[in-house]
């Protein structure tokens, strides 16, 4: 269970436990440290998050967050070991992801990943889900920027539990969230949801990006996007095997009472055979080696890059919701009633 402790002053409660090191990744309210622990010499990542700039929902997301990983302890979910709040700002140590994530992955693979891995990494990816939804835990943010690789592990990972929330069997949500081309089209149109459904609409569309390369559902814009994803238009390449594709389309259903269950994903014959769904344990990458050790000093260290840096644009910039979406709904549903009275 993660530790809560509270601070008095801005970094007290870091003074004593960690030596902090560079840059992992930033974003609009919190910045991630490499760490070192003083007593146990374990590298972790810090988030730290600067309170102050949190407005209403960013902090409700933010309490969210914390409480859902507080939950949930898996193999293939990223740990949060501790929380050390201050007035100021509020430090989530967690495990530290050395392998980079599954986006990254993707770029260095034009056409898809060879689908013998890419099954072990998406029945990781599955487990993951499986054992949140357990807990009455919904992600609500599934991609590949949050499914993150332990080489030495041989595991993939979630992470960011940002936009997650618990949820009651039958019981609807309401709330509009996550990035447009991972949404499922009951999210975009503003519908109340069933939640284990939009995950796993979303995990249809990791699926795909791994065998294929690049998104189902990429457009120039946002507003064609949207269309395609509300009239669940795409087409898989000839490479994907005939029982990959069966369980990309039994995910990707724009009914989700018609959506494959996480059991009948499991059990899909495309899952079967895996004696071991790990992948065998790589070493650790160059840039940690010897990381915040009194041999190499942070100044001498290698960057491994900013995690949320520019990326090579063969696939879209994840993102959230915008106005040029919603004026692209508006757009879409304009049009379906135009053609509906028109059919009359």
């Amino acid at each position: 269970v993660p530790v809560i402790r509270k601070g008095y002053q801005k970094c007290c409660g870091l003074i004593g436990l960690y030596h902090v090191g560079r840059t992992l990744g930033r974003g609009h309210y919190a910045v991630v440290k490499l760490a070192r622990h003083v007593n146990t010499g374990q590298l972790v990542a810090i988030k730290m998050i600067d309170k102050t700039k949190l407005d209403v929902m960013a902090t409700s997301h933010l309490l969210q967050e914390v409480r859902c990983m507080r939950r949930v302890q898996h193999p293939n979910v990223v740990r949060l070991y501790e929380v050390i709040d201050t007035p100021t700002t509020l430090y989530l140590v967690m495990e530290l992801a050395e392998g980079g994530d599954l986006y990254d992955y993707i770029l260095r693979h034009e056409t898809g990943v060879a689908e013998g891995t890419a099954k072990r990494h998406f029945a990781q990816i599955v487990r993951a889900v499986a054992y949140c939804h357990e807990l009455h835990v919904v992600h609500r943010d599934l991609k590949p920027e949050n499914v993150v690789f332990f080489p030495q592990q041989g595991a993939v990972k979630l992470t960011d539990f940002g936009f997650s929330n618990l949820f009651k069997p039958g019981t609807m949500l309401a709330t509009s969230c996550g990035s447009l081309a991972y949404s499922a089209p009951e999210i975009l149109l503003g519908e109340e949801y069933d939640a284990p459904a939009v995950d796993i609409w979303s995990l249809g569309v990791i699926l795909y990006m791994l065998v294929c390369g690049v998104p189902p559902f990429q457009e120039a814009n946002d507003s064609e996007t949207l269309v395609m994803i509300l009239d669940c238009r795409y087409s898989i390449p000839d490479h994907v095997s005939g029982h990959c594709r069966d369980l990309i389309s039994r995910m990707l259903q724009k009914d989700p009472s018609v959506r494959a269950s996480l059991q009948e994903i499991e059990a899909h014959c495309w899952l079967q055979g895996l004696d071991n769904v790990l992948l065998s344990p790589e070493a650790p990458p160059h840039w940690l080696s010897g990381a915040l050790s009194s041999t190499s000093p942070l100044s001498r260290m290698v960057e491994s890059g900013d995690l949320l840096a520019a990326k090579p644009q063969s696939l879209p910039a994840p993102h959230t919701f915008s106005w040029k979406t919603t004026f692209g709904l508006l757009q879409y549903l304009s049009f379906k009633t135009c053609y509906m009275v028109c059919q009359c």
